[in-house]
């Protein structure tokens, strides 16, 4: 063995890579077909794209960037859809939010909490139900842009405050931003001996009583 091992080459450098790469079509339902199942993906239909299928996950890439990862499905002809790959569909018809399939499947894996619920129902109160779903889509697109965590703290933030406005829940994800450290106050040394008093205004306060001149 010991005069082997000075034979044998070495080990590889980098590691090899065990997903199944197949190349499908996007169709009009926004899904691309992985074996017996279907995948959604936030991709124009008919766009070709690259799926890696691994052993616990399915990726799908467009343009070299990983559009969407879902966790592998092993049954037969379902459909495993994320909310998000629809929003932007679901913004220009609202009427079908709440009846759509992919809010049932985030609501079946805890993706759904009840703070949602809750400012969805305030949203329709004060804008009705059109409007209101809406409103919810608004606040839903804004996890594009912040993440999904940050989205479901500002949310539960702004229910537990009693509020209902897409742009408090806005205004809690981009807090962090804007309570930035202020600077120390700088020492203007000499320049110290050019401060004046501010001027005052109680002069001014004679016009209220006393007569104007010229007049009576």
């Amino acid at each position: 063995m010991n005069v082997e091992r000075e034979h044998l080459l070495p080990c590889a450098a980098e590691g090899f890579d065990i997903a199944e790469i197949a190349f499908p079509l996007v169709d009009k339902q926004g899904c691309v077909t992985v074996k017996t199942n279907f995948y959604s993906v936030p991709v124009k239909a008919g766009t070709r794209v690259e799926v890696r299928i691994r052993p616990l996950h399915v990726e799908i890439w467009h343009g070299g960037k990983q559009m969407a990862r879902h966790e592998r499905c092993h049954q037969r002809r379902q459909h495993v859809l994320n909310l998000e790959h629809y929003l932007e569909v679901l913004n220009h018809k609202p009427g079908a939010f709440a009846g759509s399939k992919p809010l049932a499947q985030w609501r079946a894996a805890g993706r759904w909490p009840d703070s949602y619920d809750v400012m969805w129902d305030r949203l329709r109160a004060r804008h009705g139900k059109e409007k209101g779903d809406h409103a919810m889509i608004t606040v839903l697109l804004l996890g594009q842009e912040f993440g999904e965590d940050r989205l479901r703290t500002a949310i539960a933030t702004t229910v537990s405050l009693g509020a209902c406005d897409v742009g408090a829940v806005r205004y809690l994800l981009t807090e962090a931003r804007l309570n930035k450290t202020r600077a120390a106050p700088i020492d203007v040394g000499e320049l110290a001996r050019y401060d004046r008093p501010m001027p005052g205004l109680a002069d001014y306060d004679t016009l209220l009583t006393a007569p104007c001149r010229g007049h009576a």
